[in-house]
């Protein structure tokens, strides 16, 4: 999988960009604040309809207009695709493959895939568990995208009865009963989503382990993966054992619904749901001790990357290769965590990669090169000084047009 073609309006700091692209590795090169980022951010809502810099829509459009397009052409199992997101904050959004709309923006999770590691994603090791619950979810619906309709109806269903809770300690009779009914919805939806994740995390901690060790290098502590949950058959967060059997998704709801009766009292006087998928984590182990907390900066970054890593080998082995998406992160690497690294990006077929200076980008990952800069996107001879000039408008653009 491949995109052919990227083109971007009102979206964050570009008016327009209309960027052609091919197969392989494309660096995108200038100073902070020329919109390089934002290139790459529009990529990443193609595959998961979310920024991983915000966590709302808003931001997403250029100040003083109402709506931001993402365009782009897929080459995907010798298809061609175009995919168009309308990006309305405070409406709906609106989506159309090959020109045909789709009836839910979410059924074009899973046609994108792709794998980022930016910055960021040190609070997957650092961060609160909130962040680790969305890094979860994501990669579950980019292998399987049913899941997140199931995702959106916990949401929803949480959300109501969050409401209800609040006023159910005055109002008592007719709340509670009303309550045993979203208790329903909110077991059955949980069952699903806590069996879902902890497939995931016994599919992905193999790699994860095999990704740290190679980023690492010898003598570093044994890499990972745990999952703890309020729930306690679905997890205490020991490291997942690829010999133990899962608990179906009817036992975990039936275990949600068992928990949750248990903290009845405790949910009223709160007035919020303690009991769910919602208020779990995904623990990362670096040998004995879990990583957060006691990792050092430098075994935080490793660990970051093998997570990321791992997640580009899965879905590889899944079916086709994710895009993968490097945002500025090679100036933050040492030699050994770069060599890593370059290697699975060499492998892609295609990497988009971010940086301030070219330079730090390893030799073998300078193919095409872009120039952004003054409002620009322009595509660079392969290993042309950016002071060379700029192609034609016409070699710019590619094929895409419109607004």
């Amino acid at each position: 999988m491949y995109l052919r073609h990227l083109q971007v309006g009102q979206f964050r700091s570009w008016e327009l960009a209309d960027l052609a692209l091919t197969p392989g590795p494309t660096v995108l090169v200038g100073r902070n604040g020329q919109g390089k980022t934002n290139l790459v951010e529009a990529v990443g809502y193609l595959a998961t309809l979310g920024s991983h810099r915000v966590s709302a829509d808003a931001p997403l459009v250029r100040h003083g207009a109402t709506q931001a397009v993402v365009r782009a052409a897929l080459r995907k199992d010798e298809r061609e695709l175009l995919v168009e997101v309308e990006i309305n904050p405070g409406r709906a959004n609106r989506v159309r493959v090959n020109r045909a709309p789709l009836q839910r923006p979410r059924e074009l999770l899973g046609l994108v895939r792709t794998v980022l590691f930016a910055p960021e994603d040190l609070a997957l090791v650092r961060g609160d568990p909130a962040e680790r619950r969305r890094f979860l979810d994501d990669l579950l619906v980019s292998r399987t995208p049913r899941l997140a309709g199931v995702r959106s109806d916990y949401d929803r269903v949480l959300k109501q009865r969050n409401a209800l809770l609040k006023t159910a300690k005055l109002a008592r009779g007719n709340a509670l009963a009303t309550l045993e009914v979203w208790d329903g919805h909110l077991t059955e939806l949980g069952g699903q989503l806590l069996a879902a994740r902890l497939q995931l995390v016994a599919d992905l901690a193999p790699y994860v382990t095999d990704a740290y060790a190679g980023v690492a290098g010898p003598g570093a502590d044994r890499a990972a993966l745990g999952y703890t949950s309020s729930v306690p058959l679905a997890g205490d967060g020991t490291p997942a054992d690829p010999d133990r059997a899962l608990p179906r998704a009817d036992e975990l709801a039936a275990a949600l619904r068992d928990r949750i009766a248990e903290r009845r009292k405790e949910e009223v006087d709160r007035g919020i749901t303690l009991v769910g998928p919602h208020r779990d984590d995904l623990v990362l182990h670096l040998g004995p001790a879990p990583a957060k907390g006691y990792a050092s900066h430098g075994e935080s970054w490793s660990f970051a990357l093998a997570v990321k890593l791992a997640c580009f080998a899965l879905l590889r082995a899944e079916g086709d290769d994710p895009i993968l998406v490097l945002d500025d992160v090679f100036a933050e690497l040492d030699a050994g965590r770069r060599s890593a690294l370059a290697e699975v990006a060499g492998s892609a077929e295609q990497t988009l990669i971010t940086a301030a200076v070219a330079e730090d980008v390893p030799v073998a990952l300078r193919g095409t090169r872009v120039q952004v800069a003054d409002g620009r996107a322009t595509v660079l001879p392969a290993e042309a000084d950016p002071g060379a000039g700029s192609v034609s408008d016409d070699e710019e653009t590619g094929e895409v047009h419109g607004g």
